[in-house]
């Protein structure tokens, strides 16, 4: 249940996890309202038609987010949740209006890892209060539940993104970001310190180490945090590469927001439908049969793609994508959460450490995997299959999170 007793101004449930999932959001916007420029990015500094370097601009901020991570983790930790809420959306605002104002590629490439680095403060705190508010399967429930409305974003930005575009000049989409980061920046004011006082450390490297190390030798965090890597892997891959794929590729532009929401409505409706099962069936039941299905989903997509010759047609391949893609929400929100089971009493530290691996190895994993896809669909369709059968891998090798659930350090 939601503590309440830490604020004079305490939260409702909804409320909370609507807060928590409007700070994540912060993290996507910075991503799906670019998606729609890539091509007026490619005109302003004189890159190639068909050239992939946009793809990069994704690539650099997850890098910036995972690697600030494992700074804001710890300080989660010691000085507690809110403040590193400020001080993310801060830097956060300096990256967003620093490339709306970028004078060349290069440059806007490192304010775009600055703006993921203030992403990570509020991603981080998003997380931290997740496990400092909920546990077990509740926890697992709270994540679907705030991923359902976190995934409203990928699903209105590219379109709002495409409207700001056709309006204003393609920078609008920075102004927009910064403007929407300075609100909710005044939203989370009523948010209470979820930290307990009893789980606050003191400020020293060697126990942010000692944390670290803990994560790495805990077999269920471990492995579940390799597992997401693999998923993180096939998503930054899919968002580097979906505007050419839906352009170029298979030739619907004119569609690309509206094809790009349809699918993520369908990661909202099936972390939805999480949230209900994971209640019902508990998570190694639910992670087991959903980490086949995925193997099965991908399968059937390499096929079908390979039949083509590599092009299959858009009715053939976005339906069989959806339905792969759609089963990450029984896969991630879980992983995420049974992978702090045993860290209660350092969820910041050690959320943010498994976030960074996550999001820093899956970035540069995705960014490989998305710089081989040219004409052909057949490597982007091999790249998920081979995620897919290492993800399923890694969870059967972790084995069961739940009595790992109350487990606190001596």
């Amino acid at each position: 249940m939601v503590n309440n007793d830490v604020s004079p101004l305490p939260l409702g449930r909804r409320e909370l996890l609507a807060l928590i999932a409007a700070l994540m959001a912060l993290m996507a916007l910075g991503i799906d309202m670019l998606l729609p420029a890539f091509d007026d990015i490619r005109v302003a500094y004189g890159l190639a038609e068909d050239s992939s370097a946009p793809g990069q601009l994704i690539t650099v901020y997850f890098i910036g987010l995972a690697v600030a991570q494992l700074f804001f983790g710890p300080l989660t930790d010691w000085y507690g949740r809110k403040p590193i809420i400020f001080i993310g959306i801060f830097i956060f605002i300096i990256g967003s209006i620093g490339s709306a104002l970028a004078p060349n590629f290069a440059t806007l490439l490192v304010l775009r890892f600055v703006w993921g680095i203030g992403a990570a403060g509020t991603r981080v705190v998003a997380v931290a209060v997740v496990r400092d508010c909920f546990e077990g399967s509740q926890m697992a429930k709270a994540m679907s539940e705030v991923m359902a409305v976190f995934v409203l974003v990928p699903v209105i930005a590219p379109t709002f993104g495409a409207g700001l575009i056709a309006i204003f000049p393609w920078e609008s989409i920075f102004w927009f970001s910064a403007v929407f980061a300075v609100g909710m920046s005044f939203w989370s004011l009523r948010l209470p310190e979820t930290l307990k006082p009893e789980y606050k450390t003191r400020f020293s490297w060697a126990s942010t180490k000692k944390g670290y190390a803990r994560v790495c030798r805990t077999r269920v965090t471990a492995f579940y945090t390799l597992s997401s890597v693999c998923l993180q892997a096939v998503f930054v891959m899919y968002l580097s590469s979906s505007e050419r794929i839906i352009s170029d590729i298979l030739g619907r532009g004119d569609q690309f927001p509206i094809i790009f929401g349809v699918v993520a409505i369908m990661f909202g409706i099936t972390a939805l439908i999480n949230g209900k099962i994971v209640m019902a069936l508990g998570i190694q039941k639910l992670l087991f049969g959903a980490s086949l299905f995925l193997v099965f989903s991908s399968t059937v997509l390499l096929v079908a793609t390979m039949v083509k010759g590599g092009s299959p047609g858009f009715w053939l391949f976005i339906p069989i994508l959806a339905v792969v893609l759609s089963t990450f929400m029984f896969i991630m929100p879980n992983l995420n959460s049974a992978a702090l089971f045993p860290m209660g009493d350092i969820a910041g530290t050690a959320g943010a450490f498994t976030s960074a691996i996550r999001m820093s190895l899956g970035a540069a994993i995705g960014g490989v995997m998305n710089s081989v896809i040219e004409e052909s669909l057949t490597p982007f369709a091999v790249g998920v299959v081979c995620m897919a059968v290492l993800t399923t891998l890694t969870i059967f090798v972790a084995g069961d999170p739940e009595p790992e659930r109350n487990h606190l350090p001596n």
